[in-house]
């Protein structure tokens, strides 16, 4: 492999950033190594800014890459010297991985490690202090039995992640296969990536293993891993979703995939209170409250599971994250198409979910035809006369919406919807009286939080068949929405700058299509506007996985014979 040479597409910093050219032969190689254990800060055209950060390197650690590996991607692919005081931090912030360990003992929960010294400083600080109990040895302290995931989250935000290795109940045992042939007659194997997926929660094998966080794109399997991590374990299962269509639709994939039976599948959601040895609940019902408490939360502990998964882990509202410090003797799977949060919480899904087990780039995938490859493209349209005005003198948090629901994206989401007549079409936004008017134009059908579950799932089973062509929808459908005959997506606005929402829309149409053709995103903007610069967050985590934006204006669309 090259060693640093002018020649290479990355300049490596001392502030912790990398700067690579993506123009450069060798971007995409470096992209998928960098990626690994580094965050994309910025993307513009020509350079994109990674930095890197003490939880990216320990998540790269908990998944097998070691600092070695990390030193010599920056190495091989670097332009100039890399500087030696990013390499030494490299090395050290590994080697904090793992200094504390999480034990059980025969008097129950212990902290322990080789290093007394790391030991006595890490719990004289005002936030671990008091979750500590009795000073067993001068490496070793007892940890009450229900902090031991509040242990682990204030350790991790002290800068020393621990390493969990006190084991799990096993809960209610449960028999349940994957089958050979799914109910509906399809053969059914394992994806090379699903197998490394599962065996990447397992790895540190039983008792230790088993908690932590599967990365894969949308319509790469999350499920069939999930069903897969289930088989294996054999337990009572509790798995959380974000709706009550996303739990249906789980239940459908468990009782075509799996040896289980209906009577062994509960529902738990505003609708019902199933409770079975597979129950399926909705983030919506655990975190509603009642006389200021959270009563379904008691699902979580009143039961005897061995594993609960967390669908959309990057979605796991505050409420839940507090009773999961208090669950850490049960499994934990997260499934999540990027561990992206807007709230700066990844460090929590890290302690109390457990570490990134697995990571499968997209374009790796894309390559390798498990998900449709994709085209993405920002159209840019101006604002009228009228509305820029409006918008030059609204108040600062009413700017983004007047451009976000500009009247000038109609006539572009109108065009793209003729351009592609013989297409499933999802026009996507954020506000609903825009939806709604872009839903009259069309003539088509229109999903929001409104909309009742039982029309949602009529509306999803027609567009599947084709008699419903286009559907506009709002955020509701941004997750765990299977909509396989769907490749293209239309964007015409978002939730601000939401990184994870335009990696998840993009996701509703990477199922692989039976002709093998492509899916085409589109994100209309108004330029020169808080629409525009929002669009370039967004952005950011799919430019990380190698997609590009190409940049048309309005004009180029309307046109008889588009440019670009």
């Amino acid at each position: 492999m090259p060693s640093m040479s002018v020649d290479n597409p990355l300049i490596v910093q001392s502030d912790r950033t990398a700067l690579l050219e993506v123009d450069h032969p060798r971007s995409d190689d470096c992209r998928a190594q960098l990626a690994r254990f580094a965050e994309l800060e910025k993307s513009p055209e020509h350079v994109h800014t990674y930095r890197i950060t003490p939880l990216s390197l320990w998540n790269a650690c908990a998944a097998g890459m070691t600092a070695h590996e990390m030193q010599q991607t920056l190495i091989d692919h670097s332009r100039f010297a890399v500087p030696q005081s990013l390499i030494a931090e490299i090395h050290d912030q590994v080697a904090r991985y793992g200094r504390l360990r999480l034990v059980r003992g025969d008097t129950g929960l212990r902290l322990v490690t080789d290093e007394p010294a790391i030991l006595a400083e890490a719990s004289r600080t005002k936030t671990v202090a008091p979750l500590l109990g009795r000073r067993l040895a001068p490496g070793e302290v007892e940890v009450p039995p229900g902090a031991r995931g509040r242990v682990k989250q204030a350790l991790l935000k002290i800068g020393w992640p621990v390493q969990d290795l006190a084991g799990y109940v096993e809960g209610a045992g449960l028999e349940m296969a994957l089958r050979d042939v799914t109910a509906a007659g399809d053969e059914l194997s394992l994806r090379p990536f699903q197998t490394g997926a599962i065996e990447g929660f397992w790895a540190a094998g039983k008792p230790e293993g088993g908690s932590g966080v599967v990365v894969l794109p949308c319509g790469a399997g999350k499920t069939v891993v999930g069903m897969g991590v289930m088989a294996q374990a054999a337990t009572h299962t509790l798995i959380l979703v974000t709706s009550i269509v996303a739990a249906r639709q789980w239940c459908r994939e468990l009782l075509d995939k799996t040896t289980l039976q209906p009577d062994q599948i509960g529902e738990y959601s505003g609708e019902n209170k199933d409770i079975r040895p597979v129950t399926i609940a909705t983030y919506q019902v655990m975190t509603r409250r009642r006389k200021g408490n959270f009563p379904h939360l008691a699902l979580l502990n009143e039961f005897d599971w061995g594993l609960i998964i967390y669908d959309e882990v990057h979605l796991l509202p505050a409420p839940v994250f507090r009773m999961t410090a208090e669950i850490q003797a049960t499994r934990r799977l997260g499934l999540t198409a990027t561990l992206i949060r807007e709230d700066k919480r990844e460090d929590d899904v890290f302690s109390l979910i457990g570490p990134k087990r697995y990571d499968a780039p997209w374009r790796d995938l894309e390559a390798q035809g498990w998900i449709a490859p994709a085209t993405c493209t920002e159209i840019r349209v101006a604002l009228p006369e009228d509305e820029r005005l409006e918008y030059a003198i609204a108040e600062p948090m009413d700017r983004y919406r007047i451009a976000a629901t500009t009247n000038s994206k109609v006539e572009i989401v109108e065009t793209l919807i003729k351009r592609h007549q013989k297409d499933r079409v999802l026009v996507i936004g954020q506000y609903i009286a825009q939806l709604e008017d872009i839903a009259h134009r069309l003539d088509a059908p229109l999903i929001t939080g409104e909309t009742p579950t039982k029309e949602r799932e009529r509306l999803y089973a027609s567009f599947r068949t084709g008699e419903t062509r286009v559907l506009v929808v709002s955020k509701v459908a941004n997750f765990s929405i299977d909509l396989p005959e769907a490749n293209v997506a239309i964007q015409i606005s978002g939730t601000f700058g939401s990184r994870q929402e335009e990696a998840q829309r993009l996701g509703r149409i990477l199922r692989p299509k039976a002709d093998g053709g492509p899916a085409h995103f589109y994100a209309v903007v108004a330029r020169e506007t808080r629409d525009q610069d929002f669009a370039m967050h967004r952005q950011l985590f799919l430019a990380e996985q190698g997609y590009r934006y190409d940049i048309l204006d309005a004009a180029d669309v309307l046109s008889p014979s588009p440019r670009g």
